[in-house]
């Protein structure tokens, strides 16, 4: 060893920076890798709970990331378990619910599991300007088995598209179609039975002064969901069955369009407590881009026959076929076939 200025220097060992290069130019080998111990070394796998005490209750309302829900006539608050991901939970679902079940005002309990859904109601959004085939599809209600269209004989009049539109999702969604038609005591419902005789589709007629014998008996042991168009006496139907619903009411326009009373989709038990409805907001369209064709001829057997002459890719709409499907015009078929090439 030599001292330069004060500094010792080692003439045996090669300088620092000659060492590393050293290293670099031979290759590495496990040996010069060392594992330090620590949480990164954790497996990140966990095992994830049984929820074996889980019970099991029905989604009757959902609010901002709230699920309100029936436990055998017992109120129940709760969100959604992280674990679920993106699935939806939509109104008439069964889930399975752990925590605090107990009802209380302050409680909070998790949805941990979604049952495999019997049936759900979709429609396309009608509010997205994107494409056609591009549009979002939105889950209406689930486990449903009848789907009751509400619409009125007179102010406002009945809309047949829309009508159309209801029947065609049902089919789809393999859901019965049941036809109520109030204010049957202002105007004949002749037109719009004769409209939908081919189909053999059920209906009932609902007048303010009599009882809804015929809808009640439709409703009972079943989850019925009501839809229609704002003005037409959905919500009134709702409170003639239910007293203490205390859904919204509102009037109609002077063009025959009715505000939107009633704005969430809310399940309810009949107080026979046999049979649920659940009521969904008021309206104005019902998008079915999600629908193919196939589906819907599936439906409308009066359509199968306007069909077989059809050239590839034709488009009815703009051709000899009526734009829109009106009861009075003597032409169900035709008014129909508008209704399945205008599916958007």
């Amino acid at each position: 060893m030599v001292c330069h200025g004060g500094r010792s220097v080692d003439q045996g060992r090669p300088p620092r920076r000659a060492r590393r290069s050293g290293l670099r130019r031979r290759e590495y080998d496990e040996d010069d890798v060392r594992i330090r111990p620590g949480r990164s070394s954790r497996p990140r796998t966990r095992r994830q709970p049984s929820h074996d005490d889980a019970v099991e209750a029905m989604v009757i309302a959902v609010d901002r990331g709230r699920y309100t829900c029936d436990l055998d006539g017992r109120t129940i608050v709760a969100v959604r378990a992280r674990a679920l991901g993106r699935r939806g939970v939509v109104v008439g679902d069964q889930v399975r619910l752990v925590g605090d079940v107990s009802g209380r005002t302050d409680a909070l309990a998790r949805i941990v599991r979604i049952a495999e859904r019997s049936s759900v109601l979709t429609r396309t959004a009608d509010d997205d300007e994107s494409a056609v085939e591009g549009r979002q599809e939105r889950v209406v209600v689930a486990n449903a088995g009848q789907l009751v269209i509400v619409s009125s004989l007179v102010d406002p009049p009945p809309r047949t598209g829309f009508i159309d539109r209801c029947l065609v999702a049902a089919y789809d969604a393999e859901i019965d179609p049941l036809l109520c038609l109030t204010k049957a005591d202002l105007a004949s419902a002749g037109p719009v039975l004769d409209y939908y005789a081919e189909l053999d589709l059920p209906h009932v007629l609902c007048q303010p002064d009599e009882p809804l014998t015929a809808l009640r008996a439709a409703l009972a042991d079943r989850v019925s969901v009501l839809i229609g168009h704002s003005g037409v006496g959905k919500s009134t139907l709702v409170n003639r069955l239910i007293p203490d619903a205390d859904r919204a009411v509102g009037a109609v326009s002077a063009i025959g369009k009715g505000r939107h009373t009633s704005t969430s989709v809310v399940a309810m038990p009949l107080p026979s407590g046999h049979g649920w409805i659940i009521d969904t907001p008021g309206i104005r369209s019902f998008g079915l881009a999600h629908v193919s064709a196939d589906s819907l001829l599936h439906g409308f057997p009066d359509l199968v026959e306007s069909s077989t002459t059809c050239p590839p890719s034709c488009d009815h709409a703009g051709g000899s076929w009526p734009a829109d499907g009106d009861a009075s015009s003597g032409e169900p078929g035709a008014g129909r076939v508008a209704t399945t090439c205008g599916l958007d």
